[in-house]
């Protein structure tokens, strides 16, 4: 049975993740950038900000605050609409608008405005136009037909507080280097750190949106230099094989297996060079008020048995955050 996502009204913030249909790794650069290209599109159309990313070989993790529903102008609609349209489509839109509204059909307008508004500031509504637009856009370039990717998108609702927020973050954009990609995140330009250190200002504004929930100011060089110190450890590739990349892009498995086998938690810093389960299947994420709070208003989803939403994050110390599920098999692993 598929388990339902929690998406909340007004303003929120959610992980989300999708992998390639049976996990093939057919990402290449190519299409990770045309990936990058179309999300910052959707992002502008939709009204969602991205406050970061990051695109791999056969999956795809973001870090979405959907805002509070707005009205919003004729001119910012238009605007909207050429952001993620062809031009020949977007002047075909405007221009079905613009004559309905010449010929007094002021209601059969606003209708057909509505058609596109309905689709901003809306969590579902953003995954289904990006999955489903890479989907045609590789499908025609490849000559292949159904899906490109598995199921259906995960999601977790995650708290806008510093800790939760700094924490996905930094967990989206070490992807690239539990993969062995780079050693360092900034390097990898598929991803929300490695555009923001590119210059994107797109970027860089996401980033911003996270750690100024921590009281840092809004310059991007006081924002990087603490973001960096909290998503880079120094040391941890170390090696260089035949082909000139890291032989150990993070902890070793055994490492990690010895510190759980002693009953020891990892610390913050080396669970976000792991594949934490918690922060991508946990279905909420936070403090333990707000997971409790989450789970009262949609009481209605859990069983009836329980009591309580918050659970404890076993083998990780991650500084007082609380998921609401209590996963028990392969909570830790290596593998990206």
């Amino acid at each position: 049975m598929r388990q339902g996502r929690l998406t909340e009204a007004g303003e929120a913030y959610y992980h989300v993740m999708s992998r390639v249909v049976d996990r093939q790794f057919i990402l290449n650069d190519d299409e990770k950038e045309r990936f990058r290209r179309l999300l910052r599109r959707v992002e502008a159309f939709s009204g969602v900000d991205v406050l970061t990313y990051a695109s791999l070989d056969n999956h795809v993790h973001a870090l979405l605050r959907v805002p509070e529903r707005e009205d919003i102008s004729d001119a910012e609609w238009i605007r909207r609409v050429k952001a993620l349209y062809t031009k020949p489509q977007a002047l075909d839109i405007i221009d079905q608008f613009t004559r309905l509204r010449e010929q007094g059909h002021e209601t059969a307008a606003i209708a057909y405005r509505q058609r596109f508004t309905d689709r901003m500031y809306d969590l579902g509504e953003f995954m289904k136009t990006l999955k489903q637009r890479l989907t045609q856009s590789y499908n025609c370039r490849h000559g292949r037909k159904g899906t490109l990717w598995e199921e259906r998108y995960k999601s977790i609702l995650v708290e806008g507080s510093a800790n939760a927020l700094s924490t996905i973050a930094a967990y989206i954009d070490l992807n690239p280097v539990r993969a062995g990609l780079v050693e360092d995140p900034g390097q990898y330009r598929y991803s929300g750190y490695g555009e923001a250190v590119g210059g994107s200002r797109r970027a860089r504004r996401g980033l911003k949106l996270v750690m100024q929930s921590q009281d840092h100011s809004g310059a991007w060089s006081s924002v990087h230099a603490a973001y960096r110190t909290l998503v880079y450890t120094e040391g941890q590739a170390q090696g260089v094989s035949e082909t000139g990349g890291p032989t150990q892009p993070g902890f070793r498995a055994e490492e990690v297996e010895a510190v759980l086998k002693a009953d020891g938690k990892l610390t913050m810093q080396q669970a976000l060079h792991c594949r934490v389960r918690y922060l991508s299947d946990g279905l909420v994420l936070g403090s333990r008020s707000y997971v409790d709070e989450v789970f009262r208003r949609h009481r209605q989803r859990f069983s009836a048995k329980r009591q309580t939403g918050a659970r404890p994050m076993r083998w990780v110390d991650f500084g007082g955050l609380y998921t609401a599920r209590r996963l028990r098999l392969d909570v830790i692993s290596i593998s990206p």
